[in-house]
């Protein structure tokens, strides 16, 4: 039992590399912003796109989090993902891959269009 009770919060590898180098990307930024070097802006800005796209290919290879509750076995951030290969449903990044994702719930496919479609406030 974890300090913050009987929850996952989600810690895996993809997570924590893409944290690392987008912290890294930050400090870098805002150094650049102290010293007004416009090289150093340039590489805080280049480690910020190594970061989301290092987030992702580790997501797509396994090494992250689906949306949603995991059993306690697969809390630690060294368990792989073994449902990444076929896509999360409702994952952005799995469907910018072109990962095959579940399909929708029956009752929602079965709903009439004006059913689907959402309603905006007036």
């Amino acid at each position: 039992m974890s300090a913050h009770g009987d929850v996952d919060l989600g810690h895996t590898l993809a997570g924590w590399t893409g944290t690392a180098l987008a912290t890294l990307g930050c400090a870098a930024l805002g150094a650049a912003l102290c010293l007004g070097s416009a090289r150093t802006a340039a590489a805080g800005g280049a480690l910020l796109v190594a970061a989301t796209l290092a987030t992702w290919l580790l997501h797509l290879a396994g090494w992250g989090k689906p949306s949603g509750r995991r059993p306690a076995a697969q809390w630690d951030w060294r368990v792989r993902d073994t449902t990444a290969r076929t896509g999360h449903p409702d994952c952005l990044g799995c469907r910018m891959a072109g990962r095959r994702v579940p399909a929708r719930p029956a009752a929602l496919a079965a709903a009439p269009p004006a059913a689907r479609r959402p309603t905006v406030p007036a």
